[in-house]
């Protein structure tokens, strides 16, 4: 935690409903049953005006060899930590992303076989900045929810799935502490509260919390994954 900040991020495989439980958490932690908390929500690529234009040009674009990406996640990483994330930490903001390092370091480093310098590479772009909780939706592939429209990256990994969702809860033994596995093939509402229950647990062993009640929803579940 920086500044009286918190940063928290949502990592997990494609379609397990990342968006969808980002909105839910930000709306709630923005009421006075959280708080209430000033909220920045992001994601990677794509946070700064930086990351829009590599992110068109990685995911919907050509192949990018993957060393090459590798650079481009962290080049895009390092910036958005330095102008987005640490800024409104230093705030005391809370900051809700989506995807971060173990995205790059499951994605590249395992599916694609870069191995560990992804994440040197990565640590090293962005000061060792590290969140201090990182929620990790985890649920088996489902091939319906891979149906439908897929970016390049997505098109590519799509048969390393099980490598891919292993790869999340791999990291998340690394560090429990500061990781929170939440089993996302429940309903939404249901999903929803153990996210909140995690997230109030973390607040208040940092002392960042007053008021919280992670029984209340704050807002009605909506949404689609």
């Amino acid at each position: 935690m920086v500044g009286g900040g918190f940063w928290i991020v949502f990592e997990g495989g494609d379609g397990v409903g990342k968006s969808t439980q980002i909105a839910l958490l930000s709306e709630w932690l923005r009421t006075a049953d959280a708080g209430p908390r000033t909220v920045v929500t992001t994601r990677e690529p794509g946070g700064t005006d930086l990351g829009r234009e590599l992110r068109q040009a990685v995911m919907h674009g050509e192949h990018v060899e993957p060393h090459a990406e590798a650079l481009l996640y962290a080049a895009d990483r390092g910036h958005h930590v330095a102008t987005v994330v640490r800024p409104a930490l230093e705030r005391g903001e809370v900051v809700v992303q989506d995807r971060y390092l173990d995205s790059s370091v499951v994605y590249q480093g395992v599916a694609r076989g870069l191995g560990d310098m992804v994440e040197r590479i990565s640590l090293w772009a962005t000061e060792g900045a590290l969140p201090d909780l990182t929620v990790v939706l985890d649920m088996e592939p489902l091939a319906e929810r891979m149906a439908r429209d897929l970016d390049r990256v997505e098109r590519e990994t799509v048969a390393h799935a099980a490598r891919i969702r292993q790869g999340f809860l791999d990291r998340a033994k690394l560090a429990p502490q500061r990781y929170a596995v939440v089993d996302a093939s429940r309903p939404i509402a249901d999903v929803a509260a153990d996210v909140r229950s995690r997230v109030a647990a973390a607040l208040q062993r940092v002392g960042g919390t007053s008021g919280f009640d992670a029984d209340s929803p704050g807002v009605e579940p909506w949404g689609t994954p």
